[in-house]
């Protein structure tokens, strides 16, 4: 069986699998990142994890991976396979692309970034399926977007395309300071770690999250309805600048916040709709591949390097058969 490598990197655990040719997982495991032994050990444990599944591979379908897809969080440069820096986990600079290829005796190589992988998945295998353009928004500890376009996901000149997160909707508004520096972020007002602050704080429980505010609004509590409203505003302030942009066909919402269900997509689709003016409004959905987007993603992006017939793109220089 052909197969490929795939690995998404997160915070707090990474998923691999390995993948058939027609996206279908193989075999799927997952383990804690490690980011609390530093990020020299967070690489370390990337490397073993994908020889771990290189040797499964090879014992299971008697040939090794025709490539591997890595897909990791924060700034990138797909390019050169570096992982240029990521605030939670501690890393930067790192030559993933390279240090990966070593391990697995030169296999061909795909770095991506993480949201752009599961936005890559979400188009040609879930609810963007279709759609020639597309917004990909997961609504998990921050916010980001990938942006559809065709069979692709638009990157940007500097690889910082679809960072939606990071619009002031709330200018002067003194909130919370983001992680970029600035005050009034979308995704200090609208991701589910925002909610999980603000319902904490309303509704006197530390350890309330954005799951307990959701579950408090469908049972109508009032300052569960208020902070709820309050997010879901922000947020449709933040996607009606975005639709405005980038005109897409589809806004495909994931992530955490997005398992609410229709507590989530009713309101914001009314107030969606309130926000626009002369832009067409796209037809706003739940993702399909729930917490899978970013491992399949990583895989298609290994297969195509496969599909490329060669692994130039990588700094292995083995060419690639399929």
């Amino acid at each position: 069986m052909r197969h490929v490598i795939a690995l998404d990197v997160g915070g707090t655990s990474m998923k691999a699998a390995l993948v058939g040719p027609d996206g279908n997982l193989l075999h799927e495991t997952r383990r804690p990142t490690g980011r609390d032994r530093g990020p020299d050990a967070v690489v370390g444990a990337v490397l073993g994890f994908a020889d771990e599944l290189r040797a499964r591979g090879e014992s299971r379908y008697g040939r090794p991976p025709l490539a591997v897809g890595l897909a990791v969080p924060g700034i990138i440069d797909a390019g050169q396979g570096i992982a240029v820096y990521a605030a939670n986990l501690g890393w930067r600079d790192v030559p993933l692309r390279r240090l990966l290829a070593e391990r697995l005796g030169g296999v061909p190589v795909a770095l991506g970034h993480d949201v752009r992988a599961g936005g890559l998945a979400e188009g040609r295998l879930g609810a963007g399926r279709g759609s020639e353009r597309f917004l990909f928004v997961p609504l998990g500890t921050g916010i980001a977007g990938a942006i559809g376009i065709g069979d692709a996901i638009e990157a940007g000149a500097n690889g910082c395309a679809g960072e939606i997160g990071h619009i002031v909707v709330r200018p002067g508004s003194g909130g919370a300071l983001c992680g970029c520096g600035q005050r009034g972020c979308l995704e200090t007002l609208a991701s589910a770690a925002a909610v999980s602050r603000a319902w904490a704080t309303a509704g006197g429980s530390p350890g309330a999250d954005a799951a307990d505010c959701a579950k408090a609004v469908a049972s109508g509590d009032p300052r569960a309805v208020q902070v709820w409203q309050e997010a879901v505003d922000a947020l449709a302030d933040g996607l009606v600048t975005a639709i405005t942009l980038l005109d897409p066909g589809t806004l495909i919402i994931g992530g955490g916040l997005a398992e609410a269900g229709e507590t989530l997509f009713s309101p914001l689709r009314e107030a969606v709709r309130a926000r626009i003016t002369f832009q067409q409004p796209p037809a706003i959905v739940p993702a399909a591949l729930g917490d899978s987007a970013g491992c399949l993603g990583a895989g298609l992006l290994a297969w195509d390097l496969v599909t490329a017939g060669t692994g130039s793109t990588s700094d292995a220089t083995t060419e690639v058969t399929a």
